[in-house]
Protein backbone atom coordinates (compact mmCIF):
# COMPACT_ATOMS: atom_id res chain seq x y z
CA UNK A 1 0.00 0.00 0.00
CA UNK A 2 2.90 2.22 0.82
CA UNK A 3 4.35 1.70 -2.39
CA UNK A 4 1.37 2.51 -4.36
CA UNK A 5 0.78 5.62 -2.39
CA UNK A 6 4.54 6.71 -3.35
CA UNK A 7 3.45 6.08 -7.39
CA UNK A 8 0.74 9.16 -7.25
CA UNK A 9 3.09 11.64 -9.31
CA UNK A 10 1.42 14.69 -7.62
CA UNK A 11 -1.99 15.70 -6.16
CA UNK A 12 -4.15 17.89 -7.09
CA UNK A 13 -3.60 19.81 -3.50
CA UNK A 14 0.49 19.46 -4.66
CA UNK A 15 -0.38 20.82 -8.57
CA UNK A 16 -1.91 24.17 -6.93
CA UNK A 17 0.93 24.57 -4.29
CA UNK A 18 3.83 24.33 -6.84
CA UNK A 19 1.55 26.24 -9.89
CA UNK A 20 1.09 29.03 -7.34
CA UNK A 21 4.91 28.69 -6.59
CA UNK A 22 5.68 29.15 -9.84
CA UNK A 23 3.23 32.22 -11.11
CA UNK A 24 4.79 34.13 -7.92
CA UNK A 25 8.42 33.53 -9.56
CA UNK A 26 7.44 35.88 -12.72
CA UNK A 27 9.84 38.62 -12.16
CA UNK A 28 10.76 41.33 -14.50
CA UNK A 29 14.65 41.71 -15.47
CA UNK A 30 16.94 44.80 -15.43
CA UNK A 31 15.69 45.26 -19.44
CA UNK A 32 12.08 45.04 -18.88
CA UNK A 33 11.43 41.42 -19.80
CA UNK A 34 9.87 39.05 -18.08
CA UNK A 35 11.61 35.78 -16.69
CA UNK A 36 9.63 32.61 -15.86
CA UNK A 37 10.80 29.60 -14.48
CA UNK A 38 8.41 27.87 -12.57
CA UNK A 39 7.35 25.34 -15.23
CA UNK A 40 10.65 23.72 -15.63
CA UNK A 41 10.71 23.67 -11.58
CA UNK A 42 7.06 21.34 -12.25
CA UNK A 43 8.54 19.19 -14.90
CA UNK A 44 11.82 18.35 -13.32
CA UNK A 45 9.46 17.39 -10.07
CA UNK A 46 7.54 14.85 -12.82
CA UNK A 47 10.52 13.52 -14.06
CA UNK A 48 12.13 12.59 -10.95
CA UNK A 49 9.21 10.66 -9.64
CA UNK A 50 9.04 9.20 -13.09
CA UNK A 51 13.17 8.34 -12.69
CA UNK A 52 12.27 6.58 -8.96
CA UNK A 53 9.26 4.31 -10.86
CA UNK A 54 11.27 3.29 -13.63
CA UNK A 55 14.03 1.47 -11.72
CA UNK A 56 14.42 -2.43 -13.23
CA UNK A 57 12.93 -4.95 -10.85
CA UNK A 58 15.15 -7.58 -8.51
CA UNK A 59 14.72 -10.54 -8.74
CA UNK A 60 14.83 -13.02 -6.22
CA UNK A 61 15.52 -16.89 -6.27
CA UNK A 62 15.73 -19.36 -3.79
CA UNK A 63 17.71 -22.31 -4.60
CA UNK A 64 17.20 -25.92 -2.90
CA UNK A 65 20.82 -25.17 -0.37
CA UNK A 66 19.18 -22.20 0.48
CA UNK A 67 20.85 -19.88 -1.25
CA UNK A 68 19.48 -16.89 -2.38
CA UNK A 69 20.00 -15.24 -5.75
CA UNK A 70 18.94 -11.63 -6.99
CA UNK A 71 19.61 -9.90 -9.69
CA UNK A 72 18.81 -6.66 -11.48
CA UNK A 73 19.67 -5.57 -15.18
CA UNK A 74 20.62 -1.75 -15.09
CA UNK A 75 21.74 -2.13 -18.27
CA UNK A 76 25.31 -0.58 -17.52
CA UNK A 77 28.52 -1.72 -19.56
CA UNK A 78 29.58 -3.02 -15.70
CA UNK A 79 28.26 -5.95 -13.65
CA UNK A 80 29.14 -6.61 -9.70
CA UNK A 81 28.43 -10.54 -8.69
CA UNK A 82 28.91 -10.71 -5.39
CA UNK A 83 28.46 -13.49 -2.04
CA UNK A 84 27.02 -11.98 0.71
CA UNK A 85 27.29 -14.07 4.02
CA UNK A 86 25.16 -13.30 6.76
CA UNK A 87 28.17 -14.07 9.60
CA UNK A 88 30.73 -11.08 10.57
CA UNK A 89 33.13 -10.88 13.67
CA UNK A 90 30.16 -11.07 15.91
CA UNK A 91 29.89 -14.55 15.96
CA UNK A 92 33.11 -14.86 16.92
CA UNK A 93 34.42 -16.24 20.64
CA UNK A 94 37.90 -16.11 22.60
CA UNK A 95 39.07 -19.52 20.75
CA UNK A 96 38.34 -18.25 16.91
CA UNK A 97 38.38 -14.71 17.41
CA UNK A 98 39.93 -12.81 14.57
CA UNK A 99 38.35 -15.97 11.74
CA UNK A 100 36.28 -13.64 9.51
CA UNK A 101 39.28 -11.58 9.04
CA UNK A 102 41.33 -14.72 8.16
CA UNK A 103 38.81 -15.69 5.99
CA UNK A 104 38.48 -12.06 4.16
CA UNK A 105 42.51 -12.13 2.78
CA UNK A 106 42.71 -16.24 2.56
CA UNK A 107 40.13 -15.39 -0.66
CA UNK A 108 43.16 -13.36 -2.52
CA UNK A 109 45.67 -16.30 -1.71
CA UNK A 110 44.78 -18.72 -4.75
CA UNK A 111 42.84 -21.58 -5.72
CA UNK A 112 43.24 -24.89 -6.62
CA UNK A 113 43.89 -24.07 -10.05
CA UNK A 114 45.02 -20.81 -9.85
CA UNK A 115 47.74 -19.31 -7.86
CA UNK A 116 48.24 -15.81 -6.21
CA UNK A 117 50.10 -14.68 -8.60
CA UNK A 118 47.82 -16.13 -11.95
CA UNK A 119 44.62 -15.33 -9.99
CA UNK A 120 45.95 -10.96 -9.59
CA UNK A 121 47.42 -11.27 -13.41
CA UNK A 122 43.87 -12.83 -14.68
CA UNK A 123 42.12 -10.02 -12.42
CA UNK A 124 44.06 -7.48 -13.69
CA UNK A 125 44.64 -8.38 -17.18
CA UNK A 126 40.48 -8.16 -17.45
CA UNK A 127 40.25 -4.57 -16.04
CA UNK A 128 38.32 -5.95 -13.25
CA UNK A 129 38.24 -5.33 -9.54
CA UNK A 130 38.38 -8.36 -7.20
CA UNK A 131 37.58 -7.34 -3.55
CA UNK A 132 36.09 -8.74 0.03
CA UNK A 133 35.29 -7.24 3.47
CA UNK A 134 33.87 -8.42 6.90
CA UNK A 135 32.22 -6.14 9.07
CA UNK A 136 30.16 -7.22 12.58
CA UNK A 137 27.25 -9.16 11.20
CA UNK A 138 28.42 -9.76 7.23
CA UNK A 139 31.17 -11.19 4.86
CA UNK A 140 31.18 -10.09 1.58
CA UNK A 141 33.34 -11.19 -1.49
CA UNK A 142 32.29 -9.56 -4.91
CA UNK A 143 33.92 -9.20 -8.30
CA UNK A 144 33.83 -5.96 -10.71
CA UNK A 145 34.47 -6.43 -14.38
CA UNK A 146 32.51 -5.42 -17.73
CA UNK A 147 29.33 -7.18 -18.20
CA UNK A 148 31.02 -8.78 -21.69
CA UNK A 149 33.78 -10.53 -19.32
CA UNK A 150 30.99 -12.27 -17.06
CA UNK A 151 30.43 -16.50 -18.43
CA UNK A 152 27.35 -16.52 -20.67
CA UNK A 153 26.15 -13.06 -20.17
CA UNK A 154 23.92 -11.42 -16.60
CA UNK A 155 20.42 -12.73 -17.28
CA UNK A 156 19.08 -14.21 -13.94
CA UNK A 157 18.59 -17.41 -15.42
CA UNK A 158 22.11 -17.66 -16.26
CA UNK A 159 22.98 -16.31 -13.01
CA UNK A 160 21.20 -19.53 -11.66
CA UNK A 161 22.66 -21.66 -13.35
CA UNK A 162 26.19 -20.41 -12.39
CA UNK A 163 25.07 -20.70 -9.00
CA UNK A 164 24.05 -23.90 -8.75
CA UNK A 165 27.15 -24.97 -10.73
CA UNK A 166 30.09 -23.46 -8.48
CA UNK A 167 28.27 -23.93 -5.12
CA UNK A 168 25.99 -26.63 -5.35
CA UNK A 169 25.03 -28.36 -2.22
CA UNK A 170 28.01 -27.01 -0.87
CA UNK A 171 25.97 -24.94 1.63
CA UNK A 172 24.56 -27.74 3.21
CA UNK A 173 27.50 -29.92 4.45
CA UNK A 174 27.12 -28.34 7.86
CA UNK A 175 25.81 -30.57 9.96
CA UNK A 176 23.86 -29.54 13.26
CA UNK A 177 22.14 -26.01 13.95
CA UNK A 178 23.53 -22.55 12.51
CA UNK A 179 25.32 -20.60 16.17
CA UNK A 180 22.54 -18.31 17.91
CA UNK A 181 23.67 -14.87 17.61
CA UNK A 182 25.12 -13.69 21.16
CA UNK A 183 23.20 -10.74 22.57
CA UNK A 184 24.30 -7.31 22.68
CA UNK A 185 23.35 -5.13 25.79
CA UNK A 186 24.39 -1.71 25.33
CA UNK A 187 26.30 -0.13 28.65
CA UNK A 188 26.62 3.93 29.06
CA UNK A 189 29.85 4.18 29.63
CA UNK A 190 33.07 6.43 29.16
CA UNK A 191 36.55 5.31 27.80
CA UNK A 192 39.33 7.70 27.18
CA UNK A 193 43.00 7.58 25.90
CA UNK A 194 44.96 10.61 26.39
CA UNK A 195 47.85 10.96 23.67
CA UNK A 196 49.57 14.20 24.76
CA UNK A 197 51.14 13.81 21.10
CA UNK A 198 47.55 14.40 18.83
CA UNK A 199 47.28 17.74 18.49
CA UNK A 200 43.04 17.29 18.60
CA UNK A 201 40.77 15.36 20.51
CA UNK A 202 39.19 13.17 18.47
CA UNK A 203 35.39 11.89 20.64
CA UNK A 204 32.37 9.92 19.55
CA UNK A 205 29.29 9.65 21.32
CA UNK A 206 26.04 7.58 21.16
CA UNK A 207 22.93 6.39 22.61
CA UNK A 208 21.41 2.78 22.11
CA UNK A 209 19.58 2.87 18.51
CA UNK A 210 17.18 0.33 16.67
CA UNK A 211 18.21 -2.82 14.40
CA UNK A 212 17.56 -2.58 10.78
CA UNK A 213 13.90 -4.37 11.04
CA UNK A 214 12.32 -1.85 13.72
CA UNK A 215 9.68 0.02 12.64
CA UNK A 216 11.74 3.32 14.56
CA UNK A 217 15.01 2.87 12.22
CA UNK A 218 13.32 5.15 9.26
CA UNK A 219 12.59 8.18 12.08
CA UNK A 220 16.06 8.01 13.24
CA UNK A 221 17.86 8.13 9.76
CA UNK A 222 15.75 11.23 9.22
CA UNK A 223 17.11 12.73 12.95
CA UNK A 224 20.36 11.64 11.50
CA UNK A 225 19.80 13.77 8.84
CA UNK A 226 18.52 16.69 10.80
CA UNK A 227 22.13 16.76 13.16
CA UNK A 228 24.12 16.56 9.57
CA UNK A 229 28.21 17.06 9.47
CA UNK A 230 30.05 19.93 9.16
CA UNK A 231 33.93 20.70 8.21
CA UNK A 232 36.12 24.19 8.49
CA UNK A 233 36.55 23.71 4.70
CA UNK A 234 32.62 24.47 4.29
CA UNK A 235 31.50 27.31 2.75
CA UNK A 236 27.99 28.79 3.79
CA UNK A 237 28.44 30.30 7.53
CA UNK A 238 26.00 30.77 9.99
CA UNK A 239 23.77 30.01 6.38
CA UNK A 240 24.15 26.47 6.77
CA UNK A 241 20.52 24.55 7.48
CA UNK A 242 22.08 21.86 9.91
CA UNK A 243 21.66 24.05 13.33
CA UNK A 244 24.13 22.44 15.16
CA UNK A 245 26.71 23.30 11.92
CA UNK A 246 25.85 27.00 12.35
CA UNK A 247 26.25 26.75 16.44
CA UNK A 248 29.66 25.26 15.95
CA UNK A 249 30.71 27.52 12.90
CA UNK A 250 29.30 30.99 14.80
CA UNK A 251 31.65 29.85 18.50
CA UNK A 252 34.50 27.69 16.43
CA UNK A 253 33.71 24.79 18.62
CA UNK A 254 35.63 21.74 16.96
CA UNK A 255 37.32 21.16 13.46
CA UNK A 256 34.45 18.92 11.95
CA UNK A 257 31.82 16.77 13.15
CA UNK A 258 29.78 13.91 11.63
CA UNK A 259 26.41 12.30 12.93
CA UNK A 260 26.18 8.60 11.98
CA UNK A 261 23.25 5.99 13.11
CA UNK A 262 24.67 2.21 12.69
CA UNK A 263 22.61 -0.18 12.80
CA UNK A 264 22.71 -4.20 13.18
CA UNK A 265 20.09 -7.05 13.56
CA UNK A 266 19.06 -6.35 16.58
CA UNK A 267 20.36 -3.28 18.06
CA UNK A 268 22.15 0.23 16.75
CA UNK A 269 24.01 3.28 17.72
CA UNK A 270 22.85 6.83 17.33
CA UNK A 271 25.35 9.44 17.84
CA UNK A 272 27.94 11.97 17.10
CA UNK A 273 31.53 11.63 15.99
CA UNK A 274 33.26 15.05 16.32
CA UNK A 275 36.75 16.32 16.48
CA UNK A 276 37.54 19.36 18.36
CA UNK A 277 40.41 21.60 20.27
CA UNK A 278 41.50 20.27 23.60
CA UNK A 279 39.87 23.68 24.97
CA UNK A 280 36.23 23.41 23.29
CA UNK A 281 35.48 19.91 24.06
CA UNK A 282 33.34 20.59 26.96
CA UNK A 283 31.59 23.52 25.28
CA UNK A 284 31.11 21.30 22.07
CA UNK A 285 29.36 18.37 23.99
CA UNK A 286 27.13 21.03 26.16
CA UNK A 287 25.87 22.17 22.12
CA UNK A 288 25.55 18.89 20.78
CA UNK A 289 23.49 17.68 23.97
CA UNK A 290 21.78 21.02 23.55
CA UNK A 291 20.78 20.03 19.71
CA UNK A 292 19.71 16.56 21.13
CA UNK A 293 17.06 17.68 23.21
CA UNK A 294 15.85 19.96 20.70
CA UNK A 295 15.01 16.83 18.40
CA UNK A 296 13.29 16.20 21.09
CA UNK A 297 11.31 19.11 21.83
CA UNK A 298 10.90 22.14 19.34
CA UNK A 299 11.83 20.40 16.16
CA UNK A 300 9.87 22.01 13.31
CA UNK A 301 8.23 20.67 10.26
CA UNK A 302 10.40 22.85 7.73
CA UNK A 303 13.71 21.54 9.12
CA UNK A 304 12.08 17.76 8.73
CA UNK A 305 10.72 18.16 5.34
CA UNK A 306 14.18 19.51 4.69
CA UNK A 307 15.98 16.39 6.04
CA UNK A 308 13.52 14.03 4.71
CA UNK A 309 14.44 15.18 0.94
CA UNK A 310 18.54 15.37 1.95
CA UNK A 311 17.66 11.87 3.21
CA UNK A 312 15.90 10.52 -0.54
CA UNK A 313 18.69 12.29 -2.11
CA UNK A 314 21.46 10.85 -0.29
CA UNK A 315 19.81 7.24 -0.93
CA UNK A 316 19.42 7.81 -4.89
CA UNK A 317 23.19 9.38 -5.14
CA UNK A 318 24.60 6.30 -3.41
CA UNK A 319 23.44 4.31 -6.14
CA UNK A 320 25.51 5.65 -8.94
CA UNK A 321 26.98 2.23 -10.54
CA UNK A 322 27.15 -2.03 -10.12
CA UNK A 323 28.89 -2.06 -7.14
CA UNK A 324 26.51 0.38 -4.85
CA UNK A 325 23.45 -1.33 -6.42
CA UNK A 326 25.29 -4.61 -5.65
CA UNK A 327 25.63 -4.16 -2.22
CA UNK A 328 22.16 -2.54 -1.49
CA UNK A 329 20.56 -5.59 -2.80
CA UNK A 330 23.01 -7.98 -0.84
CA UNK A 331 22.80 -6.14 2.50
CA UNK A 332 18.55 -5.89 1.97
CA UNK A 333 18.48 -9.77 1.05
CA UNK A 334 20.24 -10.49 4.52
CA UNK A 335 18.67 -7.54 7.11
CA UNK A 336 15.16 -7.37 4.93
CA UNK A 337 14.86 -10.34 3.13
CA UNK A 338 13.69 -8.56 0.11
CA UNK A 339 14.92 -5.31 -1.75
CA UNK A 340 13.24 -2.91 -0.99
CA UNK A 341 11.64 -0.87 -3.35
CA UNK A 342 12.74 2.76 -3.54
CA UNK A 343 9.44 4.20 -3.65
CA UNK A 344 8.38 2.44 -0.69
CA UNK A 345 11.40 3.85 1.28
CA UNK A 346 10.46 7.03 0.06
CA UNK A 347 6.50 6.34 1.11
CA UNK A 348 8.07 5.64 4.77
CA UNK A 349 10.54 8.65 4.97
CA UNK A 350 7.49 11.17 3.63
CA UNK A 351 5.58 9.58 6.53
CA UNK A 352 8.09 11.10 9.10
CA UNK A 353 6.61 14.21 10.09
CA UNK A 354 7.88 16.60 13.40
CA UNK A 355 5.65 14.85 15.90
CA UNK A 356 7.12 11.79 15.50
CA UNK A 357 10.96 12.69 15.78
CA UNK A 358 10.13 14.17 18.80
CA UNK A 359 8.54 10.99 20.42
CA UNK A 360 11.24 8.61 18.83
CA UNK A 361 14.04 10.99 19.86
CA UNK A 362 12.53 11.32 23.23
CA UNK A 363 12.28 7.28 23.51
CA UNK A 364 15.83 7.04 22.59
CA UNK A 365 17.52 10.20 23.96
CA UNK A 366 15.72 11.97 26.56
CA UNK A 367 17.26 10.76 30.41
CA UNK A 368 19.41 8.20 28.31
CA UNK A 369 23.12 7.23 29.31
CA UNK A 370 25.39 7.78 26.07
CA UNK A 371 28.65 5.39 25.70
CA UNK A 372 31.42 8.09 25.12
CA UNK A 373 34.73 7.50 23.61
CA UNK A 374 38.01 9.92 23.23
CA UNK A 375 41.16 9.56 22.07
CA UNK A 376 43.51 12.48 21.90
CA UNK A 377 44.83 15.18 23.93
CA UNK A 378 41.92 16.64 26.51
CA UNK A 379 42.27 18.65 29.56
CA UNK A 380 39.26 18.17 30.86
CA UNK A 381 37.33 15.67 32.06
CA UNK A 382 34.19 14.94 29.70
Amino acid sequence: MAAAAARVVLSSAARRRLWGFSESLLIRGAAGRSLYFGENRLRSTQAATQVVLNVPETRVTCLESGLRVASEDSGLSTCTVGLWIDAGSRYENEKNNGTAHFLEHMAFKGTKKRSQLDLELEIENMGAHLNAYTSREQTVYYAKAFSKDLPRGVSHDELLDLAKFHFGDSLCTHKGEIPALPPCKFTGSEIRVRDDKMPLAHLAIAVEAVGWAHPDTICLMVANTLIGNWDRSFGGGMNLSSKLAQLTCHGNLCHSFQSFNTSYTDTGLWGLYMVCESSTVADMLHVVQKEWMRLCTSVTESEVARARNLLKTNMLLQLDGSTPICEDIGRQMLCYNRRIPIPELEARIDAVNAETIREVCTKYIYNRSPAIAAVGFFLLRI
